[in-house]
């Protein structure tokens, strides 16, 4: 009974959270329309964010010395450390710069395509199996993002290959991060992993952010911090959590088939609120990619289970 109350929980967690993740990109568009700074918009973004992380940290670390329970080794530490680095450092800002060329809605289905990098990555390095339904199911996505991609070259040209390319190599370091993440869950407890590995990522934003800028001069107009904080707060704080949770308890790939619905909320958002063109042809190509990473996700599934 506790183990079907916890993949129902995880599963909850990981809907939540991919949703909230669906606003990332809306918010992060309409704090562009004040100031196109992915350096800016990263480093407010994670000292918003760094504070909750913080105390986060501290309120598990105490109830895991009150209980009794052994301080993690250096060794854990440092994983849970680099995996923060790569997922939410990293990654963040390709999918940042990516965003100053490329629409809301396409940034967020090249993104979705990850869950097939999961496949073909823990494949080449963590002993993961191919299927030819999982290839067939990921030739299925690429297949749909050819066809936004060319109708996105109609309008865009090279910015479109520029956006694109920084959002897909945000995608692979991502896909990289979920299959090393996992066992650092495991072994640390999400809350704590979370804290840890956003913690990480806060403090090399902000260093790079003084590097790239030569200080820490991080004003902005009252617009441009309300966004960032409304980002900070609901597309990062909150879903990471809740990912994190969720992938404690269902694991990488369910995690990844669950926030099918994700693009979806976000193209209709980008298209309410940015006023962004959605066409039959961007329709026929997000059915494609969504369609494939949800077969891939339901074969993953009934493997698991048999």
């Amino acid at each position: 009974m506790n183990a079907q109350r916890d993949v129902t929980l995880g599963y909850v967690y990981a809907s939540l959270g991919a949703a909230l993740f669906a606003t990332k990109a809306i918010f992060i568009k309409l704090a562009y329309q004040e100031v196109a700074d992915a350096a800016l918009m990263l480093a407010l973004r994670m000292a918003f964010s760094l504070p909750f992380f913080l105390v986060a940290g501290f309120i598990v670390l105490r109830a895991r010395r009150r209980d009794g329970v052994a301080l993690p080794s250096a060794r854990v530490l440092a994983g849970a450390t680099a995996s923060g680095f790569l997922g939410y450092y990293l990654s963040s800002i390709l999918d940042l710069e990516g965003l100053t060329y490329i629409t809301a809605q396409l940034e967020r289905l090249v993104l979705f395509t990850y869950p097939v990098l999961v496949m073909l990555l823990g494949a080449a390095f963590f002993g993961g199996k191919l299927t030819w339904r999982g290839l067939g199911a990921g030739a299925v996505s690429y297949l749909g993002l050819a066809v936004v991609l060319r109708e996105g070259l109609s309008g865009g040209g090279r910015e479109v290959w520029i956006g694109t390319g920084l959002v897909f190599g945000c995608a692979v370091i991502f896909a990289l991060y979920q299959l090393l993440a996992k066992k650092y869950i495991t072994l640390l407890g999400a809350s704590l992993f979370t804290a840890i590995a956003l913690t990480a990522s806060s403090v090399a934003s902000l260093i790079h952010f003084a590097v790239v800028k030569g200080g820490f001069d991080l004003s902005a107009s009252p617009r441009f911090l309300f966004l960032v904080a409304c980002t900070a707060i609901f597309a990062t704080v909150l879903p990471s959590f809740l990912i994190n949770w969720g992938m404690a308890r269902i694991g990488p790939q369910s995690t990844s088939m669950v926030s099918a619905a994700s693009p979806l909320l976000t193209i209709y958002l980008a298209v309410v609120l940015l006023g962004e063109r959605f066409t039959m042809v961007d329709a026929f190509g997000a059915a494609l990619i969504i369609g494939g990473v949800l077969y891939y996700g339901v074969m993953d599934m009934r493997a698991k289970a048999a």
